[in-house]
Order: structure tokens, then sequence, then C-alpha cells
């Protein structure tokens, strides 16, 4: 008869529980895997398959009971690192979402929204066809493999208990948001200003003869050069896109780093 004693099953929850924390803050902060139309069970599911593979290779575990306030904190703690590495692959992504909400008011298409239920809120359709275009480049270049990769490494960078962490890495991720704003603008920077200057040009045409009104032809003008500019601009969105993701990978290595002082 196999007898298994508390210490045992105390050490086996241990070494599964407390990993499963930090990639259950990965799953429901990374845009990919805790988008809202994947099923909560299939996140769960995906948590403990990916668990029971890192496990075995994972670094001691600290000697800490699990049922105390110190290992209640280990708890938070993981959840805090996982969400931490998801939030720097949601800010990436986010980006060309910003995009595209430069880009629609400028074509006048502010008022063509939809709800959005992975974000709860009203969504340009350009700025949500710009976003599944991402989401499927950055399945296409590996990046949820080097995503996981990271994971794992982190492990051996921040090890589960460690206790010390560096503040000002947090603040490098306060400031790494502001990638949402300066590469989003810097992509949509082409369309923007010839859009700019056609409603600029607009502007004049119309002081010069009012009866050539602003929905009469800005409208129609803004609209079909935005299109041909967008055909335009998706020829060479994919090396945008992958500089994007290596920016953001490299920021997430950077990142751990420095939370492990």
């Amino acid at each position: 008869m196999v007898e298994i004693t508390f210490a045992q099953l105390h050490g086996w929850l241990v070494a599964f529980l407390w990993p499963f924390c930090r990639i259950t803050g990965l799953m429901l902060a990374s845009p990919i895997w805790g988008h809202s139309s994947v099923p909560r069970q299939i996140k769960i599911a995906l948590a403990m398959a990916l668990t029971v593979v890192m496990a075995p290779v994972l670094p001691p575990m600290p000697q800490v009971p699990l049922f105390s306030w110190a290992g209640l904190g280990i708890v938070a703690e993981q959840l805090l690192i996982g969400a931490a590495m998801g939030l720097v692959m949601r800010v990436t992504l986010v980006t060309v979402q910003a995009t595209g909400e430069f880009i629609g008011l400028q074509m006048g298409l502010a008022f063509a929204t939809f709800f959005d239920p992975s974000s709860g809120t009203n969504m340009m359709v350009l700025s949500r066809f710009l976003y599944m275009i991402t989401l499927l480049m950055f399945l296409a270049f590996d990046g949820h493999l080097m995503v996981l990769e990271l994971l794992a490494s982190s492990f051996e960078a921040l090890p589960i208990g460690l206790g010390r962490y560096d503040p000002g890495a947090f603040e490098m991720l306060a400031r790494y948001g502001g990638t949402i704003f300066s590469s989003g603008i810097l992509l949509a920077l082409p369309l923007v200003a010839a859009l700019l200057i056609i409603n600029l040009a607009l502007g004049i045409l119309n002081r010069s003869a009012p009866q050539l009104t602003v929905f009469n032809i800005g409208f129609p003008a803004s609209l079909t050069v935005g299109v041909i500019l967008m055909m335009v601009l998706m020829t060479d969105l994919d090396r945008f896109l992958e500089r994007l993701f290596d920016q953001g990978l490299d920021f997430l290595q950077a990142f751990l780093a420095a939370l492990a002082g």
C-alpha cells in the first residue's frame, strides 16, 4: 500500500501552486490568452498544462508553509509578476490599436464604432481591423512561443520567494506605456499628415467658394485618400510590426532583469 505523508503532499502542492499563480497572472493579463472570447476553463487548463511541463525543471521552492501569511504573500507576488509580464505584451499590441484611432479620426470614421467585448468599450472599425491583423502577425512571428520562453526563464531570473524586487522596474513599466502614443503616432503619421493637409486645403477652398461645402467634398475626399493611403501603409506594416514585437520582447527581458535588481 502506497502511503503519502503530509510533507510529501505539501511539497507537491507548493511545487505546483506557486508557478501556477505566475502563469495564471500572465494568462489573465496577456492580450492573446486573456481575450474574453477564450473560455475560463480553457485558460485554467492551459495554465495547468504549462505548470505541469515547467514544474520539474524549476529551481527549488522556498521552505515556506503554504497555509501561512508568507505563503499568501508569495501567491500575491507571483500573480503580480505574471500580470506585469502580460501587461507588457498588452501595451505592445495595443499600440496598433491607437494607430487606428488616430487614422480613423482624420478619415472621418469616428462615428463607425461598435462594442468590443474584450475591452468593454466602443472601438473604431479601423482600430479593430488593425488590432486583429497585429494579433495574427504576432502568432505568425511565433511571438507567443517567445513569451512562453521568457516566462520559463523568468523562474531563473526571479526565483519564487526571492522577496526582494527593485521598485524601479515598475516605474519602467509605467514609462513603457508611452509606447502606445509614440509608436502609434509614428505609424499613423504619414496618413495623418496627408489628411491634415487635405482638410486644410478644403478649409481654404470652403472660405473662397462657400457653395463647395465640406459635407459634399470633404468627407468623400478624406475617405478616398485615406483608403488609398491605407493600402500603401499595409505594404510596410509587417516590418513595423516586426520591430514593434522585438521592442516589446526586449523590454520584457529588460523588465525581468531590472525587477531582479
